[in-house]
């Protein structure tokens, strides 16, 4: 019934609603469920990639996050637009015992700015710029920010920078960069796979501990405080990231989706009680 039916008065099976329709006990239906491991309580989502490169991509990226490259430099770059400077209407209303921090719903809005990311793979350490827009010519400002911070290491390296298809990284003013250091590389996702950059969990956790909550009357005030931040992220100890999933493993399990997507094709019945 789980798995091939729905109730008539909701979009998925609770353990009250199963009890009520299958004729048992809630608890029955919960150990039912988790020695079946199922869960129609959650929901998660995928999306497929249609990049004909998709194997080729995986690969060549995750190579460069699990393989040790003495000589090698791996950067994970990326840019979160849209990020509001927002300011409450209303004095927060601090945390005290028993009452958690309040904040007004409503806000005002003092205007937006993207931030440029590359994280080190390896170092775990962040480096980052504010631009009021994003094009090749942030995105040129902020390799050369890139640049002038690995003078210092790249004398005899290779410098690995992954980024996606976006049409601002593959202009004739970004290859003609590219042309004049050819100690750097690019290396691009496949489309659709932003997962697959490692920059977003690092935007996460500046989503999550660096803006969540927090006000801003200005979008300057909005982008010292993101500078600070990373000045905070960078101090010790390191950070690295670590990718244990091989690229074999990652391929087999799009695989299998896939042909789970191509086998669940019959509509779910809807149970009236």
């Amino acid at each position: 019934m789980t798995m091939h039916s729905l109730p008539a008065e909701a979009t998925h099976w609770s353990r009250r609603l199963m009890s009520k329709y299958a004729g048992v006990t809630v608890y029955q239906v919960m150990t039912i469920w988790a020695a079946a491991k199922i869960r129609p309580h959650l929901h998660s989502t995928f999306n497929f990639s249609k990049d004909p490169a998709f194997s080729e991509k995986v690969i060549d990226i995750v190579g460069l996050y699990m393989n040790k490259h003495d000589e090698a430099i791996v950067l994970s770059v990326d840019e979160k637009t849209q990020i509001q400077a927002l300011d409450h209407t209303q004095p927060l209303l601090q945390l005290s015992p028993g009452q958690i921090e309040r904040h007004t719903h409503d806000y005002v809005r003092h205007g937006t700015t993207s931030l440029y990311a590359a994280f080190d793979i390896a170092g775990g350490r962040a480096i980052g710029q504010c631009a009021q827009r994003h094009r090749a010519k942030e995105f040129l400002s902020f390799m050369n920010l890139i640049d002038r911070r690995m003078i210092s290491r790249k004398n005899n390296d290779n410098i690995h920078i992954i980024l996606d298809n976006s049409s601002t990284h593959k202009t004739k003013e970004v290859t003609q960069w590219l042309e004049a250091r050819p100690e750097y590389h690019f290396h691009f996702t496949p489309a659709s796979s932003s997962w697959l950059n490692a920059v977003e969990s690092w935007f996460s956790r500046v989503e999550h501990y660096g803006l969540a909550g927090k006000a801003f009357k200005s979008v300057t005030e909005l982008c010292e405080h993101l500078k600070d931040f990373i000045v905070q992220f960078n101090k010790p100890p390191a950070k690295p990231f670590v990718w244990t999933k091989d690229a074999d493993s990652i391929l087999a399990a799009v695989a299998r989706t896939k042909e789970a997507v191509e086998q669940q094709n019959a509509p779910d019945i809807i149970l009236n009680n």
